[in-house]
């Protein structure tokens, strides 16, 4: 039973279809009465972050006239929410057989234009009332992030204290690294701004998967969305994107293009380190062993990011410590 305004719902008289989850501790299930669908979500785990906190990002987005789930009903204490169905086509689906991959990404461009127009809140209120903080990135993020490749992935391979080695020598770089970004925190960012996330409701665009939202760079949901891990583009492609959005960005991007793209490369590296992390850690912790298929490509975005000047240091260090082979795939013990 499950609270919705003073009445309940019996999920027992419903038929419930379960839903292919993610990489979180959530399970997703559409719930359909009649005609009525609904998605219900059920955290196992990080109740908050999954459930109270992605239900006032929702909130805070709906605001501002950005399409994000509805909240139907909750219980948070038993980690369940009823929220609103966007159905199954997301844009991945949808680019997977498209030719003209571009006309669609043009228009995903927009919608994340659009969502860094939104005037950033450090404080929103979630469903009981209450404030729920949204931080501004710093590199205590950065790190925290960046961590996870050398806490999770270089031990399927190398001894921890040869792990631990590489960790201390890379982040002297990465703090160097992460102190040269010129744009300041001041957009609101999605972090998970890619295509399985972005949904076609209509002839809308749903956004879906914002819990973990914060408040930083301009370029940070722009690489989320470009160098997409999930889903093989062309650098053409990828250039195509990339320049349709400085068209049509704000005067003091376009003023500052080379400082902009400096954000961007850096900001590349970090999120593949991190992703790399985070899917090693989905097949040793809670082995979800399908992630490892990803990392190949998530090393050939990280190559290619690196290529600049800045990062000659890391990359000499990679290099000498994690051989191409290793890159191509998972070598664990």
């Amino acid at each position: 039973m499950v609270l919705e305004n003073g009445k309940t719902i019996n999920l027992m008289k419903s038929k419930i279809l379960p839903i292919a989850g993610d990489a979180s501790f959530r399970t997703f299930y559409r719930l359909i009465l009649n005609k009525d669908r609904k998605i219900v979500v059920f955290a196992k785990k990080e109740k908050y972050q999954n459930l109270i906190a992605y239900s006032a990002i929702n909130k805070f987005l709906r605001a501002n006239k950005i399409l994000a789930p509805k909240l139907y009903a909750h219980n948070y204490p038993k980690g369940i929410i009823v929220i609103e169905d966007f159905g199954d086509s997301s844009f991945y689906k949808i680019l997977l057989n498209r030719k003209n991959k571009f006309v669609v990404y043009k228009k995903l461009v927009d919608l994340l234009l659009k969502i860094q127009k939104i005037k950033p809140k450090l404080k929103i209120k979630n469903t009981n009332n209450k404030s729920h903080i949204i931080n501004k990135y710093s590199n205590k993020y950065l790190f925290k992030e960046s961590d996870l490749f050398f806490d999770w992935y270089l031990p399927l391979f190398l001894s921890k204290k040869k792990a631990l080695n590489i960790k201390i020598k890379s982040k002297k770089i990465l703090s160097r690294l992460y102190n040269k970004l010129n744009f300041s925190n001041s957009c609101f960012v999605h972090r998970d701004y890619h295509v399985q996330n972005l949904m076609r409701v209509g002839k809308k665009i749903g956004v879906i998967d914002s819990q973990d939202a914060l408040i930083g760079n301009p370029s940070y949901d722009l690489v989320s969305l470009i160098d997409d891990v999930r889903i093989k583009t062309s650098i053409k492609l990828k250039n195509q994107i990339y320049s349709y959005y400085m068209k049509k960005t704000s005067k003091n991007f376009k003023i500052n293009s080379q400082k902009f793209l400096e954000d961007f490369n850096i900001l590349s590296m970090q999120r593949s380190l991190k992703i790399i992390g985070i899917f090693s850690r989905l097949f040793k912790r809670d082995k979800k062993k399908q992630y490892l298929k990803l990392i190949p490509y998530t090393w050939q975005l990280l190559e290619m990011r690196m290529d600049p000047e800045i990062f000659l240091e890391l990359k000499k260090i990679l290099d000498n410590n994690i051989p191409k082979k290793f890159r191509k795939k998972i070598i664990h013990r």
